[in-house]
């Protein structure tokens, strides 16, 4: 598509933006409590917490929990949560949810958008030794202008100058003791410059063509996700 010209292929980026936004739509029905981790969850598996995005559900991540239980030991978990709550009341949740997992499981959590943010934010702040990595997609760690005039704290907490972001900016440069990797999306028509929102330190793969919704049902990016966790996951076995 790089041979078209800019408008052909802004008219492409937003079908299939467009189209994705429906599909997560659609799966907005699913999970609404979200998705308990597989019962039979032992010491030593690997379980991939999944996190949403904004006015979201657990539901719009089943294609890539599909793609990541295929594997013997690996499980999945998600949660649903309403737009309302702040990134810390999340990250208490996000807790509360980890704490039904085996004390010396793995955990890998995997955030869209908001749910990048949530994941970053309790592994560097919940002291939860069991996080091996965090990996985020379309997430805003610079910030989204004008997010603090919805008013609830979860957009107040997306806004480019909240405490939230810079306590994340700031730890995710002075240690690594988590690895993540930002997935950005090159197309995403929700945040300004996508590259500048990808964690400080962290690595970064841009992928040519997504947007802020598509890039939760890429198989590229799927595969991307499952990659790395099973990379980790031999690293710590």
């Amino acid at each position: 598509m790089a041979d078209r010209p800019f408008w052909a292929r802004a008219l492409v980026n937003a079908g299939r933006e467009a189209l994705a936004f429906g599909r997560q739509a659609w799966l907005l029905r699913h999970d609404l409590e979200g998705a308990a981790p597989h019962a039979e969850v032992q010491d030593g598996d690997d379980v991939v917490v999944l996190l949403h995005g904004l006015f979201a559900t657990a539901g719009g991540l089943r294609p890539m929990r599909r793609a990541i239980t295929r594997h013997k030991g690996v499980h999945a978990a998600a949660m649903t949560y309403p737009p309302g709550p702040g990134v810390e009341e999340l990250a208490e949740r996000l807790a509360a949810l980890t704490a039904e997992l085996p004390g010396a499981a793995r955990l890998h959590l995997v955030g869209h958008s908001l749910g990048g943010v949530v994941a970053r934010f309790y592994a560097q702040e919940a002291g939860d030794a069991r996080v091996v990595q965090t990996i985020s997609m379309a997430s805003p760690f610079a910030g989204v202008v004008g997010a603090s005039a919805l008013g609830f704290g979860a957009a107040r907490d997306l806004a480019p100058d909240s405490a939230v972001l810079r306590r994340i900016r700031l730890a995710a440069s002075a240690t690594a003791n988590v690895p993540h990797l930002s997935i950005i999306a090159r197309a995403d028509a929700v945040l300004r410059s996508p590259v500048s929102h990808a964690l400080p330190g962290g690595e970064v793969i841009v992928m040519e063509g997504q947007g802020h919704n598509t890039v939760l049902f890429d198989e590229e990016v799927a595969r991307i996700v499952e990659r790395r966790i099973l990379g980790r996951r031999r690293k710590t076995c």
